[in-house]
């Protein structure tokens, strides 16, 4: 097989296509959030705090500007992002999984021994662990 065919291969398999289309959407909810941090969430902060906007919020050591605002609006986007995935993603999947998860059938040529509770076969009149009759 030639190389550009197992290229053309590699990039039309489904993981790779899904994936990148989860990253795009993945990135533009991002951008979402943190305008929704920006424009809203940290107003309504600043409003009750009394400063206007955390990105302004530094202070200079040694002619070195640090932006702690800057770093605040981004640890609220952050933390919006994993409360919104967690609540939207990560909860609904493990419900499922949960409900998927089920007990396997029980076999029904066997049943447990009412005295040992090994399993035996169902027509069995005597267990052949513990030598118990079994009705």
């Amino acid at each position: 097989m030639k190389l550009v065919d197992e290229f053309k291969q590699f990039l039309l398999r489904g993981n790779l296509v899904d994936m990148a289309v989860g990253i795009v959407i993945g990135l533009a909810f991002a951008a979402v959030v943190a305008a929704l941090v920006e424009d809203l969430i940290t107003p309504l902060i600043a409003a009750i705090a009394g400063q206007p906007n955390f990105s302004t919020l530094d202070f200079t050591l040694n002619g070195s500007t640090f932006r702690y605002g800057d770093f605040i609006n981004k640890l609220i986007t952050f933390a919006m992002i994993t409360a919104v995935v967690f609540v939207l993603v990560v909860k609904p999947v493990n419900a499922l999984t949960s409900r998927a998860r089920r007990e396997p059938p029980s076999d029904p040529t066997t049943r447990k021994c009412p005295e040992c509770l090994s399993t035996i076969p169902v027509e069995a009149r005597r267990c052949a662990y513990c030598t118990a009759e079994v009705v």
